[in-house]
This record gives structure tokens, C-alpha cells and sequence, in this order.
């Protein structure tokens, strides 16, 4: 009886190796790939992005710009922002997207073929990169984006060395131009949605990241020589033709989200009234594209705004007061572009390092040109008298020319991510207001606070980074952030 169980128990095991043996190759569909192919990858990281960032430069960025004020389940708006409610939280998106652009590269790496990818995919790493840090100032970075190595608890980077360590931000936008500049292959990029595979295009694109990286760090470091480079080469984006955006269109799948939203969480969003005084005080028609007359009333021609902040337990408020955010973000969506950088922009970036002495150019020049492609990216008529005898006249009246400069680009930035924020941090243009109920000592923040999430999931090193930022403080300054 023994022998007949080691027997039973021997043809046992037997059996169980012949039917584990070759389980993974059986167990494996040969039509199935293993692994994304790049174009799928690179147009999902470009459309993510631009379709998160916009809903979250309306819903959050366009509050901390005080473009828009929020009235109702509006504690973000009153500045606790480790409370979003309706938004306000980039750090998934950006690292999101981060990772899957990472194995855009990694591919490349072990693929010769798919060299024509390395180019954009550096670009987008130093662009998805200089939106990461300049919302949150030192975040994981060099030891990031490595989790199928085992690296789950990544450390802080310092932004300085974000910036400007050899495998940095400014360091891939260079990189990324050297690729492209050398890619001799005949393969197209695929997947592009920026420039339909031109990559002409993602030089120019890279060369305006550049000039706007070292606008951002001018204060920390000697930035002239590069920018007077880029800008006597003159191959950045220079005309509305060449900016780096998508178009959304009116309806679904590709529309802008708020579009989708029912109409009572749209209308949580009116005019602030910083920009109403703004737009009064230049006498400026975007108003008409941005927002809607007081009532959403098409005889009205008159807008008001509401001051940043409001206590909505505390105080009655009528939207029928005040003016909603305009067709653009919801019936004509169509109208609307994903940003990421244009050729005003550029110029505006440039115009002030001229007015700065940072490089030899007619800085009155790039400003006009700036405003200009500004108004015609928005489909608005210039004024005949905006730049000539207008409060927009470059010096009018011993006006601020700086000041001047970042309003502009202020105004023309609305829902782009949190550019207008972080413009106002880096110059204090334009003056921002006190808000109504502030709950952050009537201070404006200067960081977004880190997620509650990487105290539980990389506690140590979240503890030294909180530690470096006064705990977590939304009012400890970037380090680009000079006071």
C-alpha cells in the first residue's frame, strides 16, 4: 500500500511539470502586443495633458490667477488648497503623463527605429518637468518614474538641479533638439497632435521652452548669453501658425470638459473681479470672448466681477449679478485650443528680456508683436488705438513696461494651466488682490502644497521635503522665486 502512494504520488508530480512546462508561452496570445507603440504613447501623453491642463487651469489655475472666482464649494478658492473640491490637483496628471512619456524613451533606447521619437519625447519631459516643479518647487525627479526597477520611494529633487543638472530640464530641451536635428531615419513621427509630424515644429517648440526656462530662473542665474542666442538664431515659434496647441472641437469626444458638466457646476465659475478692473481699465474687447454680460443677458453690455474668496455660508449671491465665463468654454468649445506654448507667449517672454538688458532688441517691438498674435489667437480685433494711445500703449503715461508686458501675457494665458499664477509669482505682475474669507492669513499662496498621499506612500522622503518648506507651507517660495 505504501509503495502504491509513492507511486501515485510520483505520477503526481510528473504530470503537474508536464503541464506547467511551457505554461507562460501557452498562456500568452502571440497577436497581443507586449508593450505600447510609441505614436499611441505620444499622442495620449500630448492629448492627456492638454485636456487635464485645461480643465484644471479653469477650475483651479483661473482661481489662483484671479481670473475666475468660484462661489459655491469654493475652499480652494479661499486658498486651503489641500482641500480641492472641483479640481486642483495637477500632481496625477503631471507624473501621469511623465511615466508614459519615460517609456516613449525606453523604447527608444532598445529600439534604433524609433529613434525619431527621442527628440519629442525629451521635449515633453522638459515640459511636462517645468510644469511639475514650478507648481511645487523640489519634487522627485532623478530617482522618479523607476518603479519597474523597484524604486518606489523616489527622493526630492532640488528645483536648482531640476533646472539645470546635466540630465535637467534645460539640459533635455537641448538634447532634444540635437536628436531631432540629427535624426537621419525615414520613419514619420506618428502620434503628433502639436505639428503633425513636422519636426521642424518641435525645434521651434523646444527653443521657445528654452527662452522661457530661463526667463523663469533669471533671477537666479546669468541667462543673457543663451537667451541672446536663441533669439539671434530667431528659429522659436513666431507666428499663431507655429504654436505649440490643439484645437477641441464643439462636441464630444475631443470638446473641453466643462463643456460636459451640467449647467449648475459651470455657473459656480464667474468673472473675478481683478480681471473685470483689468480688462475696464484697457478698454479691452476680450472681455466680450471670455465672459458673458451681467445675467448672461445678450442686450446687456455690461460686466461685473466679484472679488476672490467669497464665504458662501456667510453671503448671498446671485449669479444673475455677476458675469459668467464665456460660450468659448462650453457652446463653442471649437473655438478653444489645448496651450502649450505659442509664438506670443514667446515674444512677451522676450520683450521683457529686452526691457531687462538681458539681450539687444527693441523690446517696445516684441511687445506690440506680442499683443497683436494675442488678439488674433482669441479671433478679437485689435483696437485701432489699443497700442497707440490706450492704457496698453507701451510706456503710456510713465506706465510700468514690465508690468505692461506680464499683464498681457496674464490676460492672453486664461485657462492655461497655471501660467498667470506662476508669472505673478516669478514678477508680482499683475497686482493681485487680498481675497474676501481668506483661510491662508490673507496671503497669496506660492506653491501648491505637496498631496496628502505622499506622506503615506514615501513618508521619509516626504518628511524631508516638507521639512525644506516650512511643512509643506503653500507660502514658502519656489527657489526661482526670488523675494
Amino acid at each position: 500500500m505504501k509503495n502504491i502512494k509513492y507511486l501515485f504520488l510520483l505520477g503526481f508530480l510528473i504530470s503537474l511539470m508536464a503541464c506547467t512546462e511551457g505554461f507562460e508561452e501557452i498562456n500568452t496570445n502571440p497577436n497581443a502586443p507586449i508593450e505600447v507603440q510609441p505614436s499611441l504613447l505620444l499622442r495620449q501623453v500630448i492629448y492627456d495633458y492638454g485636456d487635464e491642463m485645461s480643465y484644471e487651469g479653469f477650475v483651479a489655475g483661473n482661481l489662483l490667477g484671479q481670473y475666475f472666482t468660484e462661489i459655491d464649494f469654493n475652499l480652494f478658492d479661499r486658498h486651503s488648497l489641500t482641500e480641492p473640491q472641483v479640481g486642483g490637483n495637477p500632481w496625477p496628471v503631471l507624473y501621469t503623463n511623465l511615466r508614459d512619456n519615460e517609456l516613449i524613451l525606453e523604447q527608444v533606447k532598445t529600439n534604433a527605429a524609433l529613434a525619431v521619437y527621442e527628440g519629442p519625447a525629451l521635449i515633453m519631459k522638459a515640459y511636462l518637468t517645468m510644469a511639475l516643479t514650478d507648481i511645487f518647487g523640489d519634487v522627485p525627479y532623478s530617482e522618479a518614474l523607476k518603479g519597474a526597477e523597484g524604486e518606489v520611494s523616489p527622493a526630492y529633487d532640488a528645483q536648482e538641479a531640476i533646472y539645470t543638472a546635466p540630465a535637467g530640464i534645460l539640459a533635455n530641451l537641448e538634447a532634444g533638439v540635437t536628436a531631432l536635428e540629427n535624426y537621419q531615419g525615414s520613419i514619420p513621427l506618428a502620434g503628433d497632435i502639436l505639428f503633425d509630424g513636422d519636426l521642424s515644429g518641435w525645434v521651434r517648440f523646444a527653443n521657445s521652452l528654452q527662452i522661457k526656462a530661463l526667463m523663469r530662473i533669471a533671477d537666479r542665474q546669468d541667462v543673457g548669453a543663451d537667451l541672446q542666442a536663441l533669439y539671434d538664431a530667431g528659429n522659436y515659434l513666431s507666428t499663431n501658425e507655429q504654436n505649440a496647441t490643439f484645437d477641441f472641437t464643439d462636441g464630444q469626444p475631443n470638446n473641453f470638459r466643462m463643456a460636459n458638466l451640467r449647467a449648475g457646476d459651470f455657473n459656480l465659475f464667474i468673472m473675478s473681479e481683478t480681471i473685470q478692473e483689468i480688462l475696464t481699465m484697457l478698454e479691452d474687447p476680450r472681455q466680450a470672448v471670455w465672459f458673458r454680460p451681467i445675467g448672461n443677458d445678450p442686450g446687456q453690455t455690461q460686466y461685473q466681477g466679484l472679488l476672490n474668496g467669497p464665504d458662501a455660508s456667510q453671503t448671498s449671491i446671485s449669479v444673475a449679478d455677476y458675469s459668467l465665463t464665456g460660450t468659448i468654454f462650453r457652446e463653442n468649445t471649437g473655438d478653444l485650443d489645448a496651450n502649450f506654448l505659442t509664438a506670443w507667449e514667446t515674444h512677451f517672454f522676450l520683450a521683457e528680456a529686452a526691457e531687462r538688458g538681458l539681450i539687444n532688441a527693441d523690446a517696445q517691438a516684441l511687445y506690440e508683436l506680442g499683443v497683436t498674435q494675442a488678439f488674433e489667437y482669441w479671433q478679437t480685433d485689435l483696437p485701432a488705438d489699443y497700442l497707440s494711445t490706450g492704457a496698453a500703449a507701451y510706456g503710456n503715461n510713465g506706465a510700468n513696461k514690465i508690468e505692461q508686458i506680464i499683464t498681457q501675457k496674464w490676460l492672453a494665458n486664461i485657462i492655461n494651466g497655471y501660467e498667470g499664477w506662476i508669472e505673478y509669482r516669478r514678477t508680482g505682475f499683475p497686482a493681485l488682490k487680498t481675497i474676501a474669507a481668506s483661510l491662508n492669513n490673507d496671503l497669496i499662496p506660492v506653491r501648491m502644497p505637496y498631496p496628502t498621499e505622499e506622506a503615506a506612500l514615501n513618508a521619509a522622503n516626504f518628511t524631508t521635503a516638507a521639512a525644506t518648506t516650512n511643512d509643506n507651507s503653500i507660502n514658502s517660495r519656489v527657489w526661482w522665486d526670488k523675494d
